[in-house]
C-alpha cells in the first residue's frame, strides 16, 4: 500500500467526523423522531446504525462504479449533488407529512373538561386527555412503522460527497487496500459520529421537563425535520 494512501486515513477520519457534525441532518431527524415516538435507546441506535450504513453505502457503491467505468471526479459530484436535492426533497416531504400528522394528533388529544353529576346532586368538573396517544407511542416500541423505512430511504437517497474525492487518489494508484482502507475509516467515523449525537442528545432531552409541550412533540419533530431538509437544500 502506497503510502500516499495511508496518509489519507487521517483525512478520511477527520472528512468523515467534521461532515457529520456540520449536517444536522444526519442525527436531528433521530433525536427528534425517538423524542417523539419515545424509541428505547437500542431502537434509536440500531435505526440510526442502518440509516447510517444505509447513507454511505450508496455513495461507496457509486464512487466504485465511477471508479470502474474511469469517470472522472467532476462527473461523479455531479450525481451525487443531483442525489443530494432528491434527499432534501423527500426528507421535507417526510417532515411535511409528519408535521401535519402531528398537528391532528395534538389537536384531537387537547385537554378538555368533564363534568360530572354524583346521585346526591352535586357536581364536579376534571380536565381530561384522551389516552390514545400515550397508548400509541408504547405500543409504537415493541414494532416497526413505517418511520423507520422511510428515514432508511431518505439517508440512502442522501450522498457522503465528501467520499468522492478521497476514493479517486487510491484508485488512481490502482491501491485496493488503500481504496479499503479509506472507504473503512470513513465510514466507521461517520456512523460513530451519529450514533455518538444522537444517543447522548436523545439522553439529554429526556431528562428534560417537557411534559407542558410532549403533545406537540410530533408536530415540532415535523417542523425540524423540515427545516433540516431546506438547510440542506438551500446549502446551509
Amino acid at each position: 500500500m502506497p503510502s500516499d494512501s495511508i496518509a489519507l486515513l487521517p483525512t478520511a477520519a477527520f472528512l468523515g467526523f467534521f461532515h457529520t457534525l456540520v449536517g444536522p441532518d444526519h442525527y436531528l431527524p433521530f433525536i427528534m423522531m425517538a423524542t417523539a415516538r419515545k424509541w428505547s435507546r437500542t431502537k434509536t441506535a440500531v435505526i440510526t446504525l442502518l440509516c447510517g450504513v444505509g447513507h454511505v453505502s450508496s455513495s461507496v457503491v457509486l464512487g466504485l462504479v465511477g471508479v470502474g467505468l474511469g469517470m472522472a471526479v467532476t462527473r461523479l459530484e455531479g450525481i451525487e449533488s443531483y442525489r443530494g436535492d432528491l434527499a432534501a426533497w423527500a426528507l421535507l416531504a417526510f417532515g411535511l407529512v409528519y408535521f401535519v400528522w402531528g398537528v391532528r394528533r395534538a389537536y384531537t388529544n387537547r385537554p378538555h373538561t368533564h363534568r360530572h353529576i354524583h346521585p346526591d346532586g352535586h357536581s364536579h368538573e376534571h380536565e381530561h386527555v384522551h389516552h390514545q396517544e400515550h397508548t400509541h407511542l408504547h405500543a409504537d416500541r415493541g414494532r416497526t412503522g413505517i418511520t423507520p423505512w422511510a428515514l432508511f430511504v431518505v439517508f440512502v437517497l442522501g450522498p457522503c460527497e465528501v467520499l468522492i474525492p478521497l476514493l479517486m487518489y487510491p484508485a488512481a494508484q490502482k491501491s485496493m487496500l488503500g481504496l479499503a482502507l479509506v472507504t473503512l475509516v470513513f465510514a466507521t467515523t461517520t456512523i460513530a459520529t451519529m450514533l455518538a449525537l444522537v444517543l447522548a442528545a436523545s439522553y439529554g432531552i429526556r431528562l428534560l421537563p417537557l411534559q407542558k409541550i410532549e403533545r406537540y412533540s410530533h408536530a415540532i419533530a415535523g417542523a425540524t425535520i423540515c427545516l433540516c431538509a431546506l438547510a440542506i437544500h438551500w446549502g446551509l
